[in-house]
């Protein structure tokens, strides 16, 4: 596999569930061994917080799970619809503004929001935002970002119809 596959979560400020939500993901594809084919970055739709690190507390949550969160928040833009496979919004609030900026049904499609890939749930619900939930809530949203991640990994190696046998080749 030559060209990346490349993920963008996204959630208001990319402060909380976004960076937790790549953080995991990132953490997964790891573990598994595919780094190599994947990009994986976070964005908000907001620019409240452009330039900072994420949120004390999902640092702190994240570390704790031996997921080191390492990204600078920024505001998502159009052009990450030219950059991106995959654009994955925390929520439906997010996911309503990201479409606004689509041009294109191709581009439209690249949406999705990441509860659908949470086996816990049916659906696709909202992650919700822990900014006010204190240290429970970030870790409540930790634990979804988690499970929502194996889903879409597992989603996204049957839909590239990417095999244990491409992985090992891969590596070589």
């Amino acid at each position: 596999m030559s060209e990346k596959i490349k993920v963008v979560f996204v959630c208001l400020g990319n402060i909380c569930r976004s960076p937790a939500a790549e953080g995991a993901f990132k953490n997964l594809v790891e573990k598994k061994g595919l780094s190599d084919l994947f990009e994986i970055d976070s964005a908000g739709t907001a620019d409240y917080h452009v330039g900072e690190t994420p949120h004390e507390t999902t640092t702190k949550v994240a570390r704790e799970r031996g997921i080191i969160l390492k990204h600078l928040c920024r505001q998502f833009q159009y052009a990450d619809f030219l950059k991106f496979d995959y654009i994955i919004a925390m929520d439906n609030s997010n996911y309503k503004n990201i479409l606004s900026l689509a041009r294109d049904d191709a581009q439209r499609k690249k949406v999705m929001k990441f509860r659908r890939f949470d086996a816990n749930v049916k659906g696709e619900p909202d992650v919700p935002d822990p900014y006010y939930d204190g240290i429970a809530g970030f870790e409540h949203v930790q634990d979804i970002v988690e499970r929502s991640s194996v889903g879409f990994l597992n989603w996204i190696l049957e839909n590239h119809h990417i095999t244990m046998q491409d992985i090992e080749e891969n590596e070589e």
